[in-house]
């Protein structure tokens, strides 16, 4: 293991010792009384300045009314990495063949070099605008939010009404047929089957 390893370590129970006895409403003098430990030892554990062994960490849950394993809890987990995109902060993206009055916001932005999914939100405001016809690969989810259209997918049309759901192969030829009731907005998420750019 190395040195920066233990260090983390070290950081990680420290914070989990003092987490546990300001919980239990208990100082520092407390729980070094209870554990047989100096209360400056145990400030340098909960500090991650000091490497407790594997019996002081024994004595310390013990003295705190805790098992081993609730010090050890969460360490190693992996980082999060989720991505957060606040409204109206969304990636304006032009689609092949889109004109004005018909936009999409990309609200995530999948890293690395193949997309896995796209989520965009979509807004139509123009009734007598003229769509085009998609094909990509994967498969496509569509929620309504405001509005109503009627969506084409190959030979056939559904309506979409605020709360419609649609769900469909992309790779058949799909897009809007026709708006019925203006301002649109829904939510489209476009799921690869194997990731973009494979």
């Amino acid at each position: 293991m190395s040195k920066a390893s233990v260090e983390t370590l070290d950081r990680h129970l420290g914070q989990r010792v003092r987490e546990y006895r300001q919980r239990n409403q208990l100082t520092i003098a407390d729980v070094a009384q209870l554990a047989g430990l100096s209360p400056g030892m145990l400030s340098k554990i909960e500090n991650g300045q000091a490497t407790a062994s594997l019996d002081s960490l024994v004595r310390i849950a013990n003295a705190l009314g805790v098992s081993m394993s609730a010090l050890f809890k969460h360490y190693g987990a992996p980082g999060g990495s989720a991505r957060l995109v606040k409204a109206g902060e969304g990636m304006e993206v032009v689609r092949r063949g889109t004109a004005k009055g018909h936009t999409y916001h990309l609200l995530a932005y999948d890293q690395g070099p193949r997309k896995r999914f796209e989520p965009f939100l979509i807004s139509m405001d123009d009734a007598s605008e003229v769509f085009p016809t998609f094909e990509h690969d994967g498969v496509e989810f569509i929620h309504m939010l405001s509005g109503r259209l009627e969506y084409r997918h190959g030979d056939a049309t559904y309506l979409l009404e605020p709360g419609d759901s649609l769900t469909f192969e992309g790779s058949v030829p799909h897009g809007p047929e026709r708006i019925l009731e203006v301002p649109i907005r829904f939510l489209t998420v476009i799921v690869y089957d194997t990731p973009a750019g494979d």
